[in-house]
């Protein structure tokens, strides 16, 4: 009876021991093993604004559509862009004409004797030549602008990827830098893992990490590129004498700051849809 009794006492104690072990492992696990639950999938985001403005004639895309480099994005009136390119070759028809001419006139003059010709008249035929030089490159210049600013009435994509947010419509004004849509670059999905800065000994440039995305469980491999070296001081500020304006209240359970970890995917999955901004653990190998 009483070796059945010490048994039972045996058993559970070995079983408390156990679980005091186990929880141990688990909160060291949890505590400073290098994984985090705080990650996200990350893109390149290009603003797609107009160089020229004027209205919207045509948009070939829709949202959320994967589009090529150098695809059409939309496109804005160009009637006055191409009067404009029409004067533009004018003046510099214009101008080439007053340079021929005043370049003959000049050599003309220094062929001359000088018993016939003086040489202030030379001197000042050769200061019109340069004159209708300069025009002339001038003019130029103003043409090549005029036909830049024709080119640049044709959006197009800078680089392939997925148009996110399209806000413009046929009959829009499109301004100059006002962005019209985002263009979500395919080839730029990354992902930022937000580390607590207990961790931060166990991380390191290079390193090998799993991401579990939290839509499909779905496995992805990758490396980590850089680590952050700074984050806000939420705590601190500047006060209007232009000193620091010290938080006066301490929180007695300190919580780890979050450090962001810029990791780079070995691979884009296939069949998996890549979202910036959804969710995903990452475990440092």
């Amino acid at each position: 009876m009483r070796l059945q009794l010490l048994v039972r006492y045996l058993i559970t104690l070995l079983l408390l021991a156990l679980a005091i072990w186990l929880g141990k492992a688990l909160w060291d696990h949890y505590m400073y093993s290098p994984w985090t639950r705080d990650g996200r999938v990350r893109a390149d985001v290009v603003n797609i604004a107009a160089d020229v403005s004027g209205i919207v004639t045509q948009v070939a895309v829709k949202d959320n559509q994967l589009v090529r480099k150098g695809d059409i994005l939309f496109v804005i009136d160009n009637s006055r862009y191409i009067a404009a390119l029409a004067q533009a070759n004018a003046n510099l028809d214009n101008y080439k004409t007053e340079k021929s001419r005043r370049s003959s006139e000049a050599a003309r003059r220094n062929a001359v004797d000088n018993a016939v010709v003086s040489a202030e008249n030379r001197e000042t035929a050769s200061f019109a030549a340069a004159s209708a030089g300069a025009q002339y490159q001038a003019a130029l210049a103003a043409r090549d602008l005029a036909q830049l600013n024709l080119q640049r009435t044709v959006v197009r994509a800078p680089v392939a990827g997925y148009v996110s947010n399209l806000n413009v419509h046929i009959g829009d004004f499109a301004a100059v830098g006002a962005a019209k849509l985002a263009l979500l670059d395919s080839q730029s999905f990354y992902v930022e893992g937000y580390f607590e800065e207990t961790k931060l000994p166990l991380l390191r440039a290079g390193a090998k990490v799993d991401i579990i995305l939290l839509s499909g469980n779905t496995r992805l491999q990758g490396h980590i590129v850089s680590i952050a070296r700074g984050i806000t001081n939420r705590d601190a500020g500047t006060g209007r004498e232009l000193l620091a304006d010290v938080n006066p209240t301490f929180n007695w359970v300190r919580l780890a700051q979050r450090i962001p970890v810029r990791i780079a995917l070995d691979k884009l999955p296939s069949g998996q849809i890549l979202v910036a901004g959804t969710t995903c653990t990452v475990k440092v190998r």
